[in-house]
């Protein structure tokens, strides 16, 4: 079973500014629950307990959230506001946390090469809490891919179906079908031109990765606009050996995004609140 999770949250949020000048983007509230719990509760969903944080400049607020508050415990304890810690407190219990400071924003494949010494040689889990999945009634993404893993043990992107004028702001896949969602991937470009684009499967961001990509992500120079794609580590993985690609089952919201946030605030709401 995997058992480590690296989420990068190191990023400025500045799509959420002024909100995000003091608090982290990964810790604005989806109703009453930060964005990033919704990604640790689906991690620890799916075994992985140790969960690694990849996180920058005024980002405390993250090791804060993910700790234990004796003050707040000692204030509420015994009255009928205690209920509304349950939650958390099964994460903390669940869950070990760990973290490391990515100290230049070189994009998402040099965030997962800074957390190198918080995951080892094993397979692990990347989420990226932008990406906000939920599967009613059934298994989280990162729980369905790693059934996958334990029968491929190969490392694996998260695709789903996207429109043509929203190809352009992601990864997308291309490759043999081996059933009804799953693809052997032998292609992958980075925010491609939609006529460039070789489908309209686009990578969002759930992951499993084998050990070696550290070694692949050290040896790719940087790509898209200067920074180190983990895309680019991929396309030299599937080159080299196998990179499936899977299109989950549940609904994606882009929570980097404000329409996107806003409707998975919704969605929370009126579904699961």
């Amino acid at each position: 079973m995997i058992q480590k999770c690296l989420f990068p949250v190191a990023g400025y949020g500045t799509r959420f500014l002024p909100a995000t000048k003091s608090t982290p983007k990964e810790m604005l509230p989806v109703v009453n629950k930060p964005l990033l719990q919704y990604g640790v509760e689906e991690a620890l969903e799916a075994g992985m307990s140790n969960c690694a944080f990849v996180t920058g400049r005024g980002k405390r607020a993250i090791a804060d959230h993910f700790d234990i508050s004796y003050e707040l415990e000692h204030q509420i304890s015994g009255t009928s506001k205690e209920k509304y810690l349950e939650g958390i407190r099964n994460v903390i219990e669940n869950g070990v946390f760990t973290m490391v400071r990515q100290r230049e924003m070189k994009g998402l494949g040099h965030a997962i090469l800074t957390g190198e010494p918080l995951i080892g040689d094993q397979a692990f889990g990347v989420l990226l809490a932008d990406d906000m999945c939920i599967n009613q009634g059934g298994a989280g993404v990162l729980a369905q891919m790693s059934e996958l893993y334990n029968q491929f043990r190969c490392s694996i992107v998260a695709v789903m179906e996207v429109p043509e004028d929203q190809i352009s702001a992601y990864g997308v896949i291309s490759g043999e079908a081996m059933g009804d969602r799953l693809y052997r991937v032998d292609k992958m470009v980075e925010k491609p031109a939609p006529e460039d684009a070789p489908s309209n499967l686009a990578v969002i961001g759930r992951y499993i990765l084998t050990p070696d990509i550290f070694d692949i992500i050290r040896d790719t120079p940087p790509g898209r606009n200067g920074e180190v794609q983990i895309t680019d580590a991929l396309q030299t993985q599937a080159n080299k050996g196998c990179v499936l690609a899977y299109k989950f089952e549940g609904q994606r919201f882009d929570c980097g995004s404000v329409p996107g946030f806003v409707e998975a605030t919704n969605f929370v709401y009126e579904n699961l609140y």
